[in-house]
């Protein structure tokens, strides 16, 4: 007759053993945490100063040895964060971008549609370009003049941006026209106007001439006729 089996006993894992398994996964998973955290500060540092680098001198005046020299970061640890020049350009272009919605469209956005958008619009446009956000001035009036006559990705990217900031004026003039606060003809040709008018003052800013804010706001007053109600 056979000797009877042992039953087999299950382990349970308990509390200790559950314990032990996450204390050693922590370290991995804070040192990985860190590492993250400082590749985005690091990141973060980078664009800063390229986007100032780029209101100056373009996107195309970007290059790894230079934000190096600039922030003090060795140029193959900016490299291994962007990895190639057109990656440093675009990345730097986003962030310009996000920089000019927090500062100039977000705040207006909170205001009615409309007249007092619109307003608001060119008043922090205006506190943009004075200011300057950006080293050089409006980032993007600085990157049409270089990039204008250079067909490209970044040229794309930018004059998408600059479509779009036009486009916007425009919504908001169609807008007051149709709830009848202004009488305007043709709100597409006045918000090409007007916006051919705020890279002008980004020019007489930057040159230091008097009173441009009041100059600026003459002539957008002129394209915003009360209508008769």
């Amino acid at each position: 007759m056979p000797a009877p089996r042992s039953p087999k006993v299950k382990h349970a894992r308990g509390p200790l053993t559950a314990s032990v398994a996450s204390s050693d996964q922590r370290p991995v998973d804070e040192t990985t945490d860190k590492r993250l955290l400082r590749g985005l500060r690091s990141r973060k540092l980078v664009l800063a100063r390229a986007v100032d680098i780029a209101s100056l001198e373009s996107l195309e005046g970007l290059s790894f040895g230079r934000l190096a020299t600039e922030t003090g970061m060795s140029k193959a640890g900016i490299q291994a964060l962007f990895e190639t020049k057109q990656t440093l350009q675009k990345d730097t272009f986003a962030y310009a971008l996000e920089m000019f919605r927090d500062f100039v469209v977000r705040p207006a956005e909170a205001k009615p549609q409309g007249v007092h958008r619109f307003r608001e619009l060119i008043d922090r446009w205006l506190q943009y370009a004075e200011r300057p956000l950006f080293a050089g001035g409006c980032f993007f009036a600085a990157n049409l003049t270089q990039l204008d006559s250079h067909p490209g990705p970044l040229r794309d990217l930018v004059a998408g941006a600059q479509r779009a900031w036009v486009a916007r004026l425009s919504a908001e003039l169609k807008h007051a026209v149709k709830q009848k606060d202004i009488v305007n003809p043709d709100p597409e040709l006045s918000a090409f106007q007007i916006e051919a008018v705020l890279r002008s003052a980004n020019t007489a800013f930057r040159l230091g001439e008097p009173i441009v804010t009041r100059k600026v706001w003459r002539v957008v007053d002129s394209f915003l006729t009360a209508a008769d109600k």
